[in-house]
């Protein structure tokens, strides 16, 4: 990963973005596409579509990618100044207590900590895990006066990890889901604009998935691609506690990951691996015989049925702070988007032969 790619994902990463409350990473991802696409735009919601425009008889393909991530909102503010939260998405009861946190209000972000109980005074028959709604955060009021001056209801709050570079290729933080995502249809593009290839491409950056694809939903009927490749996480099992019988044989490094069942369309699937076999870019399967949990909910259901692929980065403890992938699968996963881009005028439809 060079710089330039560098910077951009980190910035993507230490811009808070949770669902709901997008505009911010949404203006990080518009500022580096406006670099190089023929088109941006924007929708009511914030949804960015960026395009280059390729020949006036070629095909037309879409690379998406969520710029939301989970986290929390201010549910209520009692007497004594505490904050009590609410889910955003489906962050996990299990990692948040005892972690900063910050409370992103209208005036600025404001600084706080989930509460947790000391070890030496809890329940000794048991530790159980709160429910979100459950549980609190401590903003340093000494009542709930002073804390309704600084915090309202509904304000968006998020932990306040950001990125960090591990070991060789690995990078840690909260939101890597799945701005990875967004970031990798972003660089696809100026990959794509690059080559100069004659297939028109949209990349696309929706907001809301963590809340059930609603981005997609929006900005799936503006527009009638030949194919779209959903870009999103997937779990892998490569670490102490990973499920292989859930996730597969999925390892970081291993390369991106294109799914197989479910919306991902079968001819899509073998032209995205053809792509990668001819630039000589290792690519791993992963089976989605249920559903594929992401925005390819909604675009494979547009307009009648539109052929889809899910196309994901290997991502360890999803929906924690400290996720992490390997910026190598990202590199890798840009280059598979320009490629397939690069080869779909060999193709007179995805559709099946049935």
């Amino acid at each position: 990963m060079d710089d330039t790619q560098w910077e951009f994902l980190e910035t993507l990463l230490e811009t808070p973005s949770p669902s709901g409350y997008e505009t911010r990473g949404q203006r990080v991802w518009v500022e580096y596409v406006e670099q190089f696409a023929d088109e941006v735009r924007t929708d009511a919601y914030g949804n960015a579509v960026a395009v280059y425009e390729g020949a006036d008889d070629g095909p037309e393909v879409a690379f998406t990618g969520h710029v939301d991530e989970i986290g929390f909102v201010v549910n209520r503010i009692d007497d004594d100044g505490f904050v009590h939260l609410g889910p955003i998405g489906t962050p996990d009861r299990a990692v948040s207590k005892g972690q900063h946190v910050t409370v992103h209000t209208g005036d600025g972000p404001v600084p706080g900590v989930v509460t947790q109980t000391a070890i030496h005074v809890r329940d000794e028959d048991g530790d159980p895990v709160d429910d979100i709604v459950d549980q609190t955060v401590d903003v340093g009021a000494v009542d709930g006066e002073a804390a309704r001056e600084v915090v309202e209801v509904g304000d968006p709050i998020t932990f306040s990890s950001t990125v960090e570079r591990l070991m060789g290729t690995r990078v840690a933080g909260r939101g890597i889901d799945n701005r990875v995502g967004t970031w990798a249809a972003a660089e696809g593009l100026r990959l794509a604009s690059e080559a100069d290839v004659d297939a028109t491409v949209y990349a696309i950056s929706t907001v809301q998935e963590e809340l059930g694809a609603q981005g997609a939903k929006m900005v799936s009927s503006e527009f009638d691609p030949d194919a779209v490749v959903v870009v999103d996480v997937t779990h892998t099992s490569d670490y102490p506690g990973g499920v292989a019988k859930r996730a597969g044989d999925v390892e970081l490094g291993g390369g991106p990951v294109v799914g197989r069942g479910s919306a991902n369309h079968p001819v899509v699937a073998q032209a995205v691996r053809k792509a990668a076999a001819d630039s000589d870019i290792d690519v791993q399967l992963q089976a989605a015989g249920r559903g594929t949990g992401t925005d390819a909910l909604s675009f494979y259901t547009a307009r009648g049925g539109t052929p889809t692929l899910n196309v994901s980065v290997p991502n360890r403890y999803m929906h924690t702070p400290v996720e992490v992938v390997d910026t190598d699968d990202l590199v890798a996963l840009a280059r598979l988007l320009a490629a397939f881009a690069g080869q779909a005028d060999e193709y007179d439809s995805f559709g099946v032969d049935v």
